[in-house]
């Protein structure tokens, strides 16, 4: 099916969370990181549509902390697969003016993947087009930890002297970006697993059966049209917006 999208009413910044890999790569009797290896084509696809339609954000969770808790072998293997695909797709990057950036507890990473990612951020920083952020380590719940525990030594030195909403802000991984608008989630499951939990508050869910690997533009402009079709009334009346 084709969707018909107004331009005028695209969401500013979108976020996924890509799931279903394992169970896609199940389903054709192959390990988990068969599945990983098959998503690539879909991170693709969802760059480019948004890339093309003029979406300015567009944020993956590529890899969250709880995920450290996988069995060691498909680990490495996604480590591996982040470290290529950074190498190999950073010069599409360029070509389609896309900037590289990353939240989460990037130290955790291995040091090879913490130098590709570095390298690729600074080769597309000047990029002025769409900005892809790579969620990796990363949870909701550790981003308000952090930033908590640098609100704290902030206000015994004395550069704040009071908490509020944009004071929070300012101290999480996603300071410099605008809220999500729309959040995707593959694979039927329906829940947000963690991703964003602040940033999320006003934000419009989508929830699709499809499997992340099999995720392709028609996809996202499927999501795209259901966020167009919303009334957005943070808490007013339709009658207040009219």
């Amino acid at each position: 099916m084709d969707y018909t999208l107004d331009k005028a009413n695209l969401p500013n910044h979108i976020a996924i969370i890509m799931d279903g890999n394992g169970r896609w790569a199940k389903g054709k009797g192959a390990k988990r990181i068969f599945g990983h290896n098959n998503a690539i084509k879909a991170v693709r696809e969802a760059t480019e549509g948004c890339a093309e339609l003029g979406v300015d954000y567009l944020t993956l969770y590529a890899f969250s902390t709880e995920n450290w808790n996988r069995p060691k072998t498909e680990v490495i293997g996604l480590m591996k697969l982040l470290v290529s695909t950074i190498r190999s797709e950073t010069k599409t990057l360029m070509k389609n003016n896309v900037r590289l950036k990353a939240i989460g507890d990037l130290e955790q990473l291995p040091k090879d993947c913490q130098k590709e990612l570095e390298e690729s951020m600074q080769l597309t920083k000047e990029n002025t087009g769409l900005t892809l952020v790579l969620a990796l380590s990363y949870s909701g719940r550790w981003d308000l930890i952090q930033a908590t525990e640098k609100m704290c030594q902030a206000f015994k030195a004395g550069e704040i002297d009071e908490v509020n909403e944009d004071t929070i802000k300012g101290y999480l991984s996603t300071a410099n970006m605008p809220d999500p608008e729309l959040l995707i989630r593959t694979s039927g499951e329906h829940r947000v697993s963690n991703f964003l939990l602040w940033e999320i508050a006003y934000t419009e869910l989508f929830f699709t059966n499809v499997l992340w690997p099999d995720f392709r533009k028609n996809n996202l402009h499927e999501a795209i049209y259901s966020y167009q079709g919303r009334e957005r009334r943070y808490g007013k009346t339709s009658e207040q917006l009219s």
